[in-house]
């Protein structure tokens, strides 16, 4: 149901970004929740990582957008505070996902296959973030659609690698 409202968001707030992020977001917690049926910080933090990483490449993606945006009324933070600080935002955003993700490791436990999972994403996300200027947009979709992609998915993969050698 959140997910859904996202668009809408961007009527009456720039941070519908964030609001995509949490959409997305809640998703460990819930996860947690049926599987364990209590809350932990670990998921709460987990979730706040994929909320920043979301937001984060939202803004990335919503660059395109922002004569659109201002045309017909529609709000980002691009289109509020422009291209190169909405770019600043973004990689706050996905340094705080990085953080949030080293935090998850040390709570849970978790050993070198989840750290060499997180370095790998982050600079994933840092080359996506280089690859995307405001005066360039021209790689934007390498950025968000090929690059992006590649984040969960190893992230995935190295966290499994860590289960599989530590925890089986």
């Amino acid at each position: 149901m959140w997910i859904l409202t996202y668009s809408y968001t961007k009527r009456f707030t720039a941070f519908s970004h964030l609001w995509l992020g949490l959409s997305l977001g809640i998703a460990p917690v819930g996860a947690w929740l049926a599987v364990r049926g209590q809350f932990d910080l670990v998921p709460i933090l987990l979730s706040l990582a994929v909320m920043l990483w979301t937001a984060g490449f939202d803004i990335i993606y919503s660059l395109q957008d922002v004569e659109f945006d201002r045309r017909v009324g529609l709000r980002s933070l691009p289109q509020t505070v422009g291209e190169a600080p909405a770019l600043w935002l973004s990689r706050l955003m996905h340094v705080g996902m990085v953080g949030l993700l080293l935090a998850v490791g040390q709570l849970a436990n978790l050993h070198w296959g989840y750290y060499a999972g997180v370095v790998v994403a982050a600079l994933l996300i840092a080359y996506e973030q280089s690859l995307v200027k405001p005066n360039d947009l021209s790689r934007v979709n390498l950025a968000f659609f090929t690059l992006n992609g590649w984040v969960s998915v190893l992230l995935f993969v190295f966290t499994v690698v860590d289960w599989w050698m530590f925890w089986r």
